[in-house]
């Protein structure tokens, strides 16, 4: 059985989208979501094992909206759900 691990860090506006680029690109993250204090603004399920040619074409719309989300905030938290070892 494998239990995911939940993290959050704040970054800046003009941060955002390469952070959620980078973490994209990890391969071992399940879901990202982006909150303003405790307020969810997008919520971003990754599919594991996906290819990363598949999930650069499939990102592309997600860091689109991720960048109007830069936009319009100064700062935000980034919490990230990582898929963790399997135990026996």
């Amino acid at each position: 059985m494998t239990e995911n691990q939940k993290t959050k860090f704040s970054v800046s506006g003009d941060e955002l989208v390469n952070a959620v680029k980078k973490l994209i690109h990890e391969g071992n993250i399940r879901r990202v979501r982006l909150l303003q204090g405790e307020k969810p603004l997008i919520d971003i399920p990754l599919t594991i094992g996906a290819s990363a040619a598949v999930i650069t074409v499939l990102a592309a719309p997600v860091l689109a909206a991720v960048a109007v989300i830069a936009a319009l905030v100064s700062e935000c938290t980034i919490e990230v759900e990582k898929v963790g070892d399997s135990k026996e």
